[in-house]
C-alpha cells in the first residue's frame, strides 16, 4: 500500500464493489462484506441497481458505506430484454464508477459476468480486480434455457472465461466453486479464496412461537427464497399435493416466503392443485416478519432440482433454515450436504413422492425435529460461521494488493 506522505497521512485504502442483480443492503451476502471491509479499515463504495420497494435513494451512506444506486428494469421478452438490462446496467456502472473516484480495489459480483468490463477500465489506472463468484453463469444458463441456443451459451463460457483472466483474485462462494474456477478458469489456487455466505446471527434468531401463523393446524412448512425457474417451487408444491393425497395428510399449513420471476406462475400451479386452503404466498416481508415464520415453522423446505447449477451451489435459504434451528428436507445435492449434513433429510434427486414421505416423517418425530434444529446451528456458529469468511475475505483483498501499488486514494474528510 502507499506509504505515508511528508504531512504523515496515509492514504486510506478504498474499495469499489459492483453489483447488478439486487440492491444493497438487501444482498445480504454484499452488505455483511461491505461491513467486514469498513470494520477492516476500508472505505467502501457499492455500485448497484435501486430497489423496488426499499433501497430507493440514487446515493446514501449507511453506517459507513457509500451506496450508489441506478434505475434498471429486470429483462423481459428472452435475449433482447438480457441486452437491455445488461446495456443499462453496464453504462450506469461506468458513469457512477467515474464519479467515484481513484479506487484500490474493485470487488465485482456476478451475474452478469460483464462487470470485468468495468473493472478492466479501473485496472488500467492501477487498481486491482476481486472477482466474487456468486453463480456459476453457464450452469446458471444451462439450468434456466437447456442447450437449445449454442450460440448463447458459448458467449457466456467466454465471457466467464474473460472475466477469470482479468481477475487478480476470485472469491468463490464454496469448494465446489473454487474447483471450477481452478480447473475451468485457470486461476491458480492460492489466488482462489472460498468466502461462504453465512446469516447474519444479529438479525437471524429465534424468537417464540406464534400458533396462529399455523392457520389452526398442528404444523407449519415454511419456503424461503427465491421464485425462478431453477428454485423447484413448482416441485415443492406438486410434493405437498402428495403430501395430502397420497400420503394422506392435512394437518399441515405451507407459507412461500419471497418472489421472483415465477410468482404468479406458481401461485396458478397451487391453484390448479387445489392447494389454495393449505398455501399462502406472502411475497417479500420485513426481516421481523420473516423470524416469526421460521420461529413458528415445524418443518422448512429447499426443494431446488438436481441440475449443472443447483448441485454445486451453496443455498442461502438453508442457511437461513439452520440458524433458526429449523430441520430442512432438500433434495439430495453435492453442496446440500456439505451445509447442511445432518441438519436435513435428503430426498433423490426430484423424487416429488419422497420429500413428500420425508415430511411427513419429521411432522411425526419432534424429538428428531428439535436435534436436527440444534445441529444446524451448531454448524452455523462453527465451520460454517461468518466469522471465517471475514477471515478468507480480508485475506483475500491482501492477496490482490500484495507486492503492487495500488490506484491512490482520496485524502479522507475531516
Amino acid at each position: 500500500m502507499p506509504g505515508e506522505t511528508t504531512s504523515g497521512y496515509r492514504p486510506v485504502r478504498r474499495a469499489l464493489i459492483l453489483v447488478e442483480n439486487l440492491s444493497v443492503p438487501f444482498d445480504r451476502r454484499v452488505w455483511q462484506e461491505c461491513t467486514t471491509l469498513r470494520d477492516a479499515g476500508w472505505e467502501v463504495h457499492v455500485i448497484c441497481p435501486r430497489g423496488t420497494r426499499r433501497d430507493t435513494e440514487a446515493e446514501t451512506e449507511i453506517d459507513g458505506v457509500r451506496i450508489h444506486r441506478y434505475p434498471l428494469r429486470a429483462a423481459t421478452g428472452g435475449p433482447a430484454g438480457y441486452l437491455r438490462e445488461y446495456g443499462s446496467a453496464l453504462w450506469h456502472t461506468f458513469r457512477l464508477a467515474r464519479k467515484v473516484g481513484p479506487v484500490h480495489v474493485v470487488h465485482a459480483c456476478n451475474p452478469p459476468d460483464l462487470l470485468f468490463l468495468p473493472a478492466l477500465w479501473l485496472k488500467r489506472r492501477g487498481t486491482r480486480f476481486v472477482f466474487d463468484q456468486h453463480d456459476l453463469v453457464p450452469e446458471l444458463y444451462l439450468s434456466r434455457f437447456g442447450r437449445g441456443r449454442d450460440l448463447l451459451y458459448r458467449a457466456v463460457c467466454a465471457l466467464e472465461k474473460l472475466t477469470y483472466r482479468a481477475a487478480d483474485v476470485v472469491l468463490a462462494t464454496n469448494e465446489s466453486y473454487r474447483d471450477v474456477a481452478v480447473r475451468r478458469g485457470g486461476k491458480r489456487p492460492e489466488d482462489v479464496f472460498v468466502v461462504r455466505s453465512a446469516p447474519d446471527v444479529s438479525r437471524f434468531h429465534p424468537v417464540p412461537p406464534e400458533p396462529e401463523l399455523k392457520r389452526g393446524k398442528p404444523h407449519l412448512l415454511c419456503y424461503l427464497g427465491v421464485m425462478g425457474p431453477q428454485d423447484g417451487v413448482d416441485y415443492a408444491l406438486r410434493a405437498l399435493a402428495k403430501l395430502r393425497d397420497e400420503v394422506g395428510r392435512t394437518d399441515w399449513h405451507a407459507v412461500f416466503v419471497g418472489a421472483g420471476d415465477t410468482f404468479d406462475e406458481m401461485v396458478e400451479l397451487s391453484r390448479r392443485l387445489g392447494l389454495g386452503e393449505h398455501v399462502r404466498f406472502t411475497g417479500r416481508i420485513p426481516d421481523a416478519d420473516l423470524v416469526r415464520y421460521l420461529s413458528t415453522a415445524d418443518v422448512c423446505l429447499s426443494p431446488d432440482p438436481h441440475n449443472p447449477l443447483n448441485d454445486v451451489s451453496t443455498m442461502n435459504k438453508v442457511l437461513e433454515y439452520m440458524v433458526m434451528g429449523r430441520p430442512v428436507v432438500s433434495f439430495d445435492l453435492r453442496e446440500a450436504r456439505v451445509s447442511a449434513g445432518d441438519a436435513a433429510l435428503y430426498a433423490a434427486a426430484d423424487d416429488e413422492a419422497e420429500f413428500a414421505a420425508l415430511i411427513a416423517r419429521l411432522l411425526d418425530d419432534p424429538e428428531k425435529r428439535a436435534l436436527m434444529g440444534k445441529i444446524g446451528q451448531e454448524r452455523i456458529s462453527g465451520p460454517l460461521s461468518w466469522k471465517n469468511s471475514q477471515a478468507s475475505l480480508l485475506a483475500a483483498y491482501a492477496a490482490a494488493c500484495r507486492g503492487r501499488t495500488p490506484a491512490p486514494g482520496k485524502r479522507p474528510r475531516r
